[in-house]
């Protein structure tokens, strides 16, 4: 009869059966110090692309082109709304077009800037309501009013050029 112990011992064992599989002399692959010198300069540079992003939202955007159209002023009724897109014609750039009861125009994007719902104009009640979270803004100077939100409507910039309205840029 033979002994368990000297039978298991006879066996090669595999690869996952070794108790530590990694050779002492493969462990100064690479140093505790390089290990930290490598940390410490990829979070710096992570920090310094963020500070250049950063840097480049407070660079203004240009608004000497045309821009783009929106509505003839004649085509919009007094204290309604026209709804475009704004700068492309991609999902996401949704803004509208007010056309107040003094005659001014006044244009917005169309996210709630409390958690991006989609925003509209009510003429009844003359405000611009967010349905999401009843969210209130005021249709003149996108400033909220009630709810949650806590800061204004991106607004848009406006030039009229032979009675057409043009987007040219976002009011910082």
């Amino acid at each position: 009869m033979t002994d368990p112990e000297t039978t298991r011992r006879a066996w090669p064992r595999l690869h996952w059966q070794r108790e530590f599989p990694y050779q002492w002399n493969a462990d100064e692959a690479i140093s505790r110090r390089e290990l930290l010198n490598f940390a410490v300069y990829s979070s710096g540079a992570l920090f310094a692309a963020t500070a250049v992003l950063a840097g480049l939202g407070f660079i203004p955007r240009s608004s000497s082109g045309p821009g783009v159209e929106i509505a003839r002023a004649a085509d919009v009724p007094e204290g309604q709304a026209v709804y475009f897109h704004y700068p492309t014609s991609t999902l996401g750039d949704e803004a509208m077009l007010l056309h107040h009861p003094n005659g001014q125009f006044a244009a917005y994007n169309q996210t709630c800037t409390h958690l991006s719902c989609g925003v509209f104009y009510q003429p009844d009640q003359k405000r611009v309501f967010c349905p999401c979270h009843e969210g209130v803004f005021n249709p003149e100077t996108g400033e909220p009013v009630a709810g949650p939100p806590q800061r204004r409507l991106t607004r848009i910039t406006l030039r009229q050029q032979d009675g057409m309205i043009y987007a040219t840029g976002w009011e910082l």
